[in-house]
């Protein structure tokens, strides 16, 4: 095998945003957009790398000469080859040609989804017998190391471990995790892209990390056995951190107990093929992620607003990391084009921008092509 092609997906998240990071639960899917790897075996030692949509190569001359790049794109790639260096060793040279599908700056994880292709790839084609937990991590850790971004295991586990027509209630702290059929009949999952991505959101998702793990601090003088918010309850929160001495700590852990709560209700609703009061939740999240957590911003909250008062829509939040990308909106079928106008209409009035919209389905997560 001198070849291979392989794709990894994007991921929407329906519920549980910001508690991966905390030990939390997640509740994201694999969608139909993702990142396509076609990587090819050289008789040398060389690496080069392209990125089919920006018209960019970049060529290293040695596995020896690993090192962060000055072109962005590139370190999504070589942060996943660094971890395969440190596990085994590449018999030769390769060449990766990288496309994606996955629209940048929407909050679908195209990182994850590139780093995923790269890594399920070079497993495949040089048969190196790692599992795909382990992979998962390795991404993860290219993101951590080459990207800059502290990121939880959820973009790049649900890339990884997607199932077509099913979420996954993944458990962060252990790493086990459910499948559970989503029953989208009568409804259509729509996303709504602000077309923005402010400059905040990488800087201040580091920031609301150290946040929460003030907060822990703060509960560890009383508890020290308590390591994460996951162990937490708002009676403990109540107890060790002052909401007068310490608002913002105070907030941030207030939202992500009551998330991680919330998204095993949520799992449990979907069970019983309680659509409506899975909603219904989702518009709590969105409520706690804009006043308590403080990651929205005014376009989000536009959409969410827009929608909220609307009968064929049954939930709305963000989705991501925040400051920018979409709002997952969970719509009647029947009445989507009238959802999707409406929307339009309003952003448009209130920000003069026009408003992107995706239809997503459900997919398996990286495989073959």
């Amino acid at each position: 095998m001198q070849s291979i092609t392989v794709k990894a997906p994007g991921r929407i998240n329906l519920i549980g945003e910001h508690t991966d990071y905390n030990n939390g639960f997640v509740l994201p899917a694999a969608i139909q957009f993702g990142a396509t790897a076609t990587i090819t075996k050289r008789a040398d030692d060389e690496i080069h790398l392209t990125a089919v949509d920006l018209e960019d190569t970049l060529i290293i001359d040695s596995l020896a000469n690993l090192r962060v790049s000055e072109k962005q794109w590139a370190n999504y790639l070589i942060g996943v080859i660094v971890q395969f260096v440190k596990k085994r060793k590449f018999p030769t040279g390769f060449d990766i040609s990288l496309t994606s599908d996955v629209p940048i700056g929407a909050g679908l994880s195209s990182s994850a989804a590139i780093e995923c292709s790269i890594a399920f790839g070079l497993n495949e084609l040089f048969e190196f017998g790692i599992d795909k937990m382990e992979l998962t991590f390795m991404a993860q850790k290219a993101e951590h190391d080459f990207a800059g971004v502290q990121c939880g295991i959820m973009d790049q586990f649900t890339s990884m471990f997607g199932k077509k027509d099913h979420v996954i209630l993944l458990d962060c702290q252990n790493m086990e995790y459910q499948y559970f059929p989503l029953n989208m009949k009568g409804y259509q999952i729509i996303l709504f892209d602000t077309g923005v991505k402010h400059a905040l959101a990488s800087s201040e998702y580091n920031t609301r990390r150290k946040e929460c793990e003030e907060g822990i601090q703060f509960i560890q003088e009383k508890y020290p056995k308590i390591i994460s918010l996951r162990e937490a309850t708002m009676q403990i929160l109540n107890e060790c951190i002052s909401p007068a001495n310490h608002a913002v700590v105070y907030n941030r852990c207030k939202y992500v107990v009551e998330e991680i709560e919330r998204t095993q209700a949520a799992a449990q609703d979907l069970k019983l093929n309680n659509i409506k009061a899975f909603g219904e939740k989702m518009f709590s999240t969105h409520e706690g992620l804009s006043k308590l957590y403080e990651v929205s911003c005014p376009e989000l909250d536009i959409l969410i607003d827009a929608v909220k008062g609307n009968e064929n829509v049954i939930g709305a939040r963000m989705m991501g990391g925040g400051f920018g990308g979409c709002t997952i909106n969970i719509v009647n079928q029947n009445h989507s084009q009238d959802v999707i106008e409406q929307a339009e209409k309003i952003y448009q009035l209130a920000t003069g921008k026009s408003l992107t919209h995706y239809i997503v389905s459900i997919e398996d997560g990286a495989d073959f092509v």
